[in-house]
């Protein structure tokens, strides 16, 4: 891999777009509007890339993005991330946000807690608002204290942070969710617990 290149590929919420480089993925871009509009902020957001065919390791990334956005657990701890001009704190916190599994949630000031910076919760949160990888770093899964929503930068804001933590099965509170009660075969379904990773 030399230079920059970029794809969009198709998932269950959307074509997102993924940019690449020698050391990495640079970026991933959840869906806009349009499949046009998703191009168009990709290319302002890496200018000099160049649309090409995905090496085996950004294939393996999106074949993982689109079956997590699909609700298959899958865990993208692994991916390799080209972190250059990626300020110090924030790659901790990107680190940090990579350990929490799918289908968990953690508060900006438990994230914080984890870097030993209890009291930098909003730098979190700023941090995770800069995210270029979302989805493989899971900045979704950072959550207000008592479980509200918090803020999301991506298209659709809070609403499409919300639909990622319910493809997730995620729990944000003790409220009952579409996936409580009966599994539509006269079977209960017991109430998915919020875990902490």
């Amino acid at each position: 891999m030399t230079g920059q290149s970029f794809t969009l590929f198709d998932t269950p919420i959307g074509q997102c777009g993924i940019a690449w480089g020698s050391r990495g993925i640079c970026g991933v871009q959840l869906p806009e509007a349009s499949e046009a509009r998703t191009h168009a902020r990709l290319m302002r957001r890496y200018p000099h890339a160049r649309e090409g065919l995905p090496p085996p390791q950004v294939r393996y990334a999106i074949e993982a993005i689109a079956a997590l956005l699909a609700g298959e657990p899958r865990d993208l701890s692994a991916v390799a991330l080209d972190m250059d001009g990626v300020p110090e704190f924030d790659r901790r916190v990107y680190t940090a946000a990579r350990s929490i599994a799918a289908g968990n949630t953690l508060s900006y000031g438990e994230l914080a807690a984890r870097l030993g910076e209890r009291g930098l919760a909003r730098d979190v949160g700023q941090a995770l608002g800069r995210n270029p990888f979302p989805i493989i770093v899971p900045c979704h899964r950072v959550l207000a204290a008592g479980g509200r929503s918090g803020g999301f930068s991506a298209n659709g804001g809070v609403a499409t942070k919300l639909r990622l933590l319910t493809i997730e099965r995620a729990r944000t509170s003790d409220a009952p969710t579409l996936f409580d009660g009966d599994d539509g075969f006269g079977f209960a379904l017991k109430p998915k617990a919020r875990t902490r990773s």
